[in-house]
Order: C-alpha cells, then sequence, then structure tokens
C-alpha cells in the first residue's frame, strides 16, 4: 500500500523518514519545500512530491494512489482539516503526531465521514499523545468507576522549530480543562500540585495538553486535567501572561513569536538518547479512591518516530480495521506505549 509521509523536511518528519528508510519501508516523502524534500529524498532514495494545501485540487493530486497520509507538517491547527478533508475524499487513512485539542475534536466531528469513506482518521500518533492515552486506558481498565482523570508527563525533550511555533499558538487560547465532559477554558497555570512522576516529587502546572479532548474519547470518564512540572516562578509569570493573551494573539505579535520559534534546533541524537520522558497518571472514583499509573519512556522525538511507524504500519498491514476516529490506544490496546522501544511497563499502585 503507497503511503506519504507530508511534512518530511521538518525535524520531526525528516527522523520519521530516516527511520522509515533504515526499516526498509518506503514511503512517499511529500512538503512544500521543493529543494528540502528532494533532497532528502535523494539521500534516502525514496519518492517524492511537491504539493501546497492551499487548495482542495492541490491536495488531491498530491495524494493521488496514496492509502496513508502520515502528517508531520505543524502547527496542524493549519494542515489538519485540509489534509483531514482530503484523505477522505481520496479514502486514504490520516494520521499526524500533533498534541493540539482542536484537531481531535475535529476528527471525532469527522468520524461519520471517515466510517463512511471506510479510512481511520487518528491523529496523535507521537509523544502527543501516545504515553499519557495508554495512561489513561489502562487506568479506566483497571477503575472502571472512575469520574476524574488526572495526567502528566515530565519530559526533557527540548523543543524543534514546529513545536515552538505550536507554543506560540496556544498562548493565545490560555489553559483547558475537561469538567463534566466539556471542554472549558482557563487561564495558564490554572492549577498547581506536588506529583511524582517517578523521578521524585515536583511542583507541577495544569496545561493545555491533548488528552483533555483524547483521554475523554479513550474512557469517558469526563473530568480530565494536564500536568507539567515547573517552578512556582514561572507558574507566577503564567498567570501574569494570562492579563496579556488578547495581546498574544494578535497577528503581527503571533509573526513575531513564530518567526524566533523558528530558529529553534530540535535536539541532537545524543541529547535525544541522555533524556527519558516519565508519564504519570491518576483515576480517582466517587468515593475518593485512586489508583495511579507510572512509566518511564523514550524522548519524546524518539517516541514520536516508532509510534507513529508503529501506527502506519499497523495500519498497513491490517486490512479489516472499521473506519472512523480514533485515539491510539483505541486503535492500538493501552499496551501500545510498552511496546515501543525505550518504554518499560506501566506500573499502577494506589498512591
Amino acid at each position: 500500500m503507497p503511503w506519504m509521509i507530508y511534512g518530511a523536511n521538518g525535524y520531526t518528519g525528516e527522523l520519521i523518514a530516516k527511520e522509515a528508510a533504515k526499516r526498509g519501508m518506503r514511503p512517499i516523502l511529500a512538503g512544500r519545500n521543493a529543494d528540502k524534500v528532494g533532497a532528502l529524498a535523494q539521500a534516502l532514495s525514496l519518492p517524492s512530491r511537491v504539493f501546497g494545501l492551499d487548495t482542495p485540487e492541490d491536495i488531491q493530486q498530491g495524494l493521488a494512489d496514496v492509502d496513508l497520509v502520515l502528517n508531520c507538517a505543524g502547527p496542524f491547527s493549519q494542515t489538519a482539516e485540509p489534509m483531514m478533508l482530503a484523505c477522505i475524499q481520496a479514502k486514504a487513512h490520516y494520521l499526524d503526531i500533533t498534541g493540539e485539542i482542536d484537531v481531535f475534536e475535529l476528527a471525532q466531528e469527522l468520524s461519520p465521514k471517515a466510517k463512511k469513506a471506510k479510512i481511520v482518521l487518528c491523529p496523535g500518533v507521537g509523544f502527543d499523545v501516545i504515553p499519557t492515552d495508554c495512561v489513561a486506558a489502562r487506568l479506566k481498565e483497571q477503575m472502571p468507576e472512575a469520574v476524574s482523570l488526572t495526567l502528566g508527563f515530565d519530559s526533557r525533550s527540548g523543543l524543534s522549530s514546529g513545536t515552538a511555533k505550536t507554543t506560540v499558538e496556544s498562548l493565545k487560547l490560555g489553559g483547558r480543562v475537561r469538567e463534566d465532559g466539556v471542554i472549558k477554558s482557563v487561564g495558564l497555570a490554572h492549577k498547581t500540585r506536588d506529583i511524582n512522576y517517578g523521578n521524585g516529587t515536583k511542583f507541577s502546572v495544569s496545561i493545555p495538553w491533548g488528552d483533555v479532548s483524547t483521554a475523554f474519547h479513550s474512557t469517558g470518564i469526563r473530568n480530565v486535567e494536564v500536568f507539567i512540572p515547573s517552578s512556582p516562578k514561572n507558574a507566577r509569570m503564567m498567570r501574569a501572561a494570562n492579563l496579556a493573551r488578547p495581546l498574544l494573539g494578535m497577528g503581527f505579535v503571533q509573526t513575531i513569536l513564530k518567526g524566533q520559534a523558528g530558529k529553534v534546533q530540535g535536539p541532537n541524537e545524543e541529547t535525544r538518547a541522555k533524556a527519558p520522558t516519565y508519564v504519570w497518571g491518576e483515576a480517582t472514583d466517587a468515593e475518593g479512591r485512586t489508583l495511579v499509573a507510572r512509566v518511564k519512556t523514550a524522548n519524546g522525538y524518539s517516541l514520536t518516530v516508532t509510534g507513529s511507524l508503529a501506527v502506519a504500519s499497523y495500519i498497513l498491514m491490517e486490512k479489516n480495521i472499521t473506519g472512523g476516529a480514533y485515539t491510539p490506544s483505541k486503535l492500538m490496546g493501552s499496551d501500545l506505549v510498552e511496546r515501543l522501544d525505550g518504554s518499560g511497563k506501566i506500573q499502577l499502585s494506589d498512591a
């Protein structure tokens, strides 16, 4: 089955393309930059295509005879919708490596159309959000009566330019949580708490991570929050930034900040190898009983490479997957993260 990595010339797309070639896979490398896409394709002896996402016609031509697209071109707030719609039209499965809540919600909205087209929509097949999604699903399996879910991770992966640009976009949106099944806008650093992710207890702040969407669709648990380590000083700065959110959302400010984000260089192989990720989750039932899950994984970017290729390979090999929108754990089970290189087993405890 012919498949494509779109945005292959970006930091993460290139990592995935190189690993795919190393495994003997033959993806079509695609993107908007003819020089960069062509050079990478030549270096890896892979086919390539160049097209933008400006019109449906351009995308349909670019997707001719393609059965699966792995979209690595961010910010996904700009690329996911046109590519999803084109994939539905072309009857090609859609994957991406986003962590953006709105993209996950869009996939769920488009699920009936994907089901009719008999294709899979599964955004978030990387560090955003495989580990946390699998932790959420495992907690639900072990505590079916859970009414709230808190997730978190400690990652020292660093940022690529694409991730930095997505972070800039998220500043104008503030924080988000899910309460009683509904996604609610809150301030940045809405909550703080101390969490032991598996490497010592750390002061942490809430963030608008993709699990605010995906964990609900994976588990049905109607209250979801996500945390990362921070410091009291940074938490105060984030809360102060809430006052500037209208300014941060202005077009010229976004342009300036994204320009700076575009200069960010992703971590090299040595840095990635030395930076594992610690993932934590806590489910609570109506009686106040709690169950905690922890797992140590590879660096976020390394996990994105292995995770995205695992999901792509699964779909390319399986012939009878029911079409529709999926989360990673719904598609491949809560043990998906445990099957990836560099990941341990999910450990459960009462505290």
